[in-house]
C-alpha cells in the first residue's frame, strides 16, 4: 500500500485536475484502482475527458474535500480557497511535481525527458518506440499525443515522463535514465541567471543512474554524462541527412557504424535531435533499430505542434506552442521553407517575466518577419507588468501591430494576408482555442 490504507479507502483529489499534466496523473491513479476526485477553475477537453473515464469534476473552489491525500497544481497561489482549507484541515498536500516524483517510485526503470523545448515530442517518441516494441510501459505526458493523448498505460517496468524545470520540478524524479535536449535561460521568476539554470540540470543529472545528452547543444554537452547524440557531434548520430516538404529522413550511426535508415512523418529539422534521443533512450533499454524504426515512423505529432488547424480567408493556419525566442525562430524557418508566400507571424507572450527578461531576444527574432501581430499576453500566474506586456513587445518591433480581441486579430490578419501566404500562430496561452475559433 504505497500511500496507506486510508488513500485507499477515501481517495485523491486534484486541485486543477483540468491541466494536461494534472489530467494524466488523475487517469493514472484512477487505473490503479484509487477513487478519484477534482475541480477546476474552467471547463476544458480535459475535464470532459475525465468525465467520460468517470471522474468527478466540479468547476469552481467550493466543493468539500473530504480525501485524505490532496494533489494541487503549481499555477494555483497559496491564497487558493480549496488549498488553504485542505491545508486547515490538516490534509497531505503534495504538488504536481512531489507527486509525481512518488509515482515513478512505483516503476523499477525510470525514463525521463527534459530541456526547455522538445520534452513532450521525444516522450511521445519514446511512448511509440516502446509500444512497437510490445514494451510494459506507462507514459505520462505533458501534451497530446494525437494518437495516444497525454496518457498511455501498457505495463508497469518503464515509466516515461516530462521533467519540467520549471521550479526545478525535475528535481522530485529519480531516474534510471535521464535525456537532456537543450539547455536555456527560461523561467526567469524562478531562475536569476543561466548559472542557475544550469546548476538546476546538473542536479537533475546527478539524480539518474545514465544521462543522455545533447551533444551539439553547447550547453547540454558541458553537463555530466554517459551518452551524447547530435547531427553532427556525438556517439548516436544521424547521417545521410536528406529533406523533402521538411520532413526528414536519417541513417542513425552508432560510432559511425550505420545502423538504421528512418523517415519521420512530421516536419521540422528539430526533430531529428528529439528522434536521436529517443533511438538513445530506447536502444539503453534493449529495444532494436528495426523497433525504433517502426514507432519513429508511427508517430504522428502532438497536438499544437506544428498543427494546421484550418484556415482563415484561404490561408492555411498553423498553431505552434513555441513561446521561447530559440523555438519561434525554429518553427518560423521551418514555415518559411514551406510556403512560397509570407509566413504571417501572430505571437502571444507567455508570462510577464520571461517577456521582460527576455525582451531583446523576442524583438531579434519577430523583427525579422513581415508586420508581425503580437496578442494580449498569457500572464498566467503573474500580476500585470507594463515592461514585460504584449504592447510594449509590439511597440518595439517596426511595423508590429498589438490586438486585444479575437475579432481585432482576425481582421488584422485578413488585412495583412495576400495570396499564397501561410499564417503561423505562436504561444502557449491561450491563443490556440482563439485561433479555433476565428478560422474559417
Amino acid at each position: 500500500m504505497f500511500f496507506g490504507e486510508n488513500v485507499e479507502r477515501q481517495g485523491i483529489y486534484f486541485i486543477g485536475i483540468g491541466g494536461v499534466s494534472m489530467s494524466a496523473l488523475a487517469r493514472l491513479m484512477a487505473g490503479k484502482g484509487f477513487p478519484v476526485r477534482g475541480s477546476d477553475d474552467s471547463e476544458s477537453n480535459f475535464t470532459k475527458m475525465l468525465r467520460g473515464d468517470g471522474i468527478s469534476v466540479c468547476i469552481g473552489r467550493e466543493e468539500e474535500i473530504t480525501e485524505e491525500l490532496v494533489v494541487y497544481t503549481g499555477a494555483i497561489g497559496e491564497d487558493h480557497a480549496q488549498l488553504k482549507r485542505a491545508r486547515e484541515a490538516g490534509k497531505r498536500l503534495y504538488s504536481r511535481a512531489q507527486f509525481l516524483g512518488l509515482v515513478a517510485q512505483w516503476y523499477p526503470e525510470v525514463l525521463s525527458v527534459a530541456g526547455c523545448h522538445g520534452k513532450t515530442t521525444t516522450s511521445c517518441m519514446l511512448a511509440h518506440i516502446f509500444r512497437a516494441a510490445g514494451a510494459p510501459f506507462t507514459c505520462h505526458i505533458g501534451g497530446e499525443d494525437l494518437d495516444l493523448g497525454n496518457f498511455y498505460a501498457a505495463g508497469d517496468r518503464y515509466f516515461i515522463t516530462e521533467a519540467c524545470e520549471f521550479q526545478r520540478s525535475f528535481l522530485a524524479l529519480h531516474s534510471a535514465i535521464a535525456v537532456i535536449l537543450n539547455c536555456d535561460l527560461d523561467h526567469t521568476d524562478c531562475y536569476k541567471d543561466e548559472k542557475e539554470v544550469l546548476d538546476a540540470y546538473a542536479q537533475f543529472a546527478d539524480q539518474a543512474k545514465v544521462v543522455i545528452v545533447n551533444a551539439d547543444d553547447v550547453r547540454a554537452r558541458g553537463i555530466p554524462h554517459t551518452w551524447d547524440f547530435g547531427i553532427y557531434n556525438g556517439r548516436i548520430r544521424a547521417g545521410r541527412l536528406r529533406s523533402i516538404g521538411e520532413r526528414y529522413a536519417f541513417t542513425v550511426m552508432e560510432n559511425e557504424i550505420p545502423v538504421v535508415r528512418i523517415k519521420l512523418g512530421i516536419v521540422g529539422k528539430v526533430h531529428v535531435y528529439n528522434a536521436l534521443a529517443a533511438y538513445t533512450a530506447a536502444r539503453l533499454c534493449g529495444i532494436t533499430g528495426e523497433e525504433i524504426r517502426r514507432g519513429l515512423e508511427a508517430f504522428h505529432g502532438v497536438k499544437r505542434r506544428f498543427e494546421q488547424i484550418g484556415t482563415l480567408g484561404g490561408h492555411p493556419v498553423i498553431c505552434d506552442y513555441a513561446h521561447h525566442p530559440r523555438e519561434i525562430a525554429a518553427t518560423i524557418a521551418t514555415a518559411e521553407r514551406l510556403t512560397a508566400g509570407t509566413v504571417r507571424v501572430v505571437f502571444q507572450p507567455h508570462t510577464y517575466t520571461r517577456t521582460r527578461d527576455l525582451l531583446e531576444d523576442f524583438i531579434s527574432v519577430l523583427r525579422k518577419t513581415e508586420s508581425p501581430i503580437i496578442y494580449r499576453t498569457y500572464s498566467a500566474r503573474e500580476p500585470y507588468d507594463y515592461a514585460g506586456s504584449a504592447v510594449r513587445l509590439a511597440a518595439c518591433i517596426p511595423d508590429a501591430r498589438y490586438c486585444q480581441s479575437p475579432r481585432q486579430l482576425s481582421e488584422k490578419i485578413r488585412e495583412r494576408c495576400e495570396e499564397g501566404d501561410l499564417i503561423l500562430v505562436l504561444g502557449a496561452g491561450d491563443i490556440y482555442e482563439i485561433a479555433k475559433q476565428i478560422v474559417d
